[in-house]
């Protein structure tokens, strides 16, 4: 079992991004929003770099990689393009990530078991070039195990449903979904690998999450800069991660 000590909070900073997109120009910069979450206690900074750029720029990864003294998390779709960038500044973390240019936000997770061949190559050059690679992938056993033999160092477990039925009043379907996280996080942790979450979770939602043994690590983007509107983004951080550490 890992060491209950070790629960990291990684920070995506995509919607400070998409903020600044929204008018043009070069305010508010990422790369403040990922120093100013360094200091509120932030152990990672995560960065999507979509297809279509809707947020996170080509720029804003290369800022991030001369600024951060944390590790970058890079999520990325499994393509050509994404692998060229990821292998330019190797950062510590790649996630691959599904992507669909009409989506809002990332809706699933990647089907592993139906792609194996192509990510187990796609995979392999970030490997060699020394970054971590996070799989995103729904609680289901066929998706870890799949993750596991393509040589994923980590899962990243979608918590998405499990948040929208909370904030729906499914408390049901809420209380279903977080028992197949638990089952899988621990089933994933049995076949060696790292296990993180993340998606949707707020000030509401995260302490069960972070109370899961094997989740050595919970990302948190739009939740935490939303409410810096309201408290800052140090204050809202900082709350994030003291839920955290009650729940462990």
């Amino acid at each position: 079992m890992p060491d209950n000590s070790k629960l990291r909070l990684g920070v995506n900073i995509d919607h400070v991004a998409t903020i600044r997109n929204a008018r043009g120009g070069t305010v508010p910069d990422p790369v403040r929003a990922a120093l100013l979450a360094e200091a509120a206690g932030a152990n990672g900074i995560t960065a999507h770099l979509r297809e279509d750029r809707r947020h996170i720029l080509d720029h804003d990864i290369d800022a991030l990689m001369a600024a951060l003294t944390v590790p970058l998390n890079f999520e990325m779709a499994a393509t050509n393009e994404m692998a060229q960038i990821a292998l330019r500044h190797k950062p510590h973390a790649v996630c691959i990530v599904p992507e669909k240019r009409e989506e809002r936000t990332t809706e699933g997770g990647l089907n592993v078991a139906g792609d194996e061949n192509h990510l187990a190559h796609f995979i392999a050059p970030l490997h060699d070039a020394g970054c971590r690679v996070s799989i995103f992938i729904g609680a289901d056993a066929a998706q870890i195990e799949a993750a596991a033999r393509i040589g994923a160092d980590i899962v990243e477990l979608h918590t998405g449903a499990y948040c929208d039925s909370h904030a729906e009043g499914r408390f049901d379907a809420r209380d279903s979904e977080l028992a197949s996280l638990r089952e899988m996080a621990t089933y994933a942790h049995s076949l060696g690998l790292e296990v993180h979450a993340g998606h949707g979770l707020t000030f509401d939602t995260v302490a069960p999450i972070a109370a899961l043994p094997e989740v050595v690590e919970l990302n948190i983007g739009h939740f935490l800069i939303g409410e810096a509107v309201f408290i800052g983004l140090g204050p809202a951080i900082a709350e994030m991660r003291r839920l955290m550490d009650a729940a462990r």
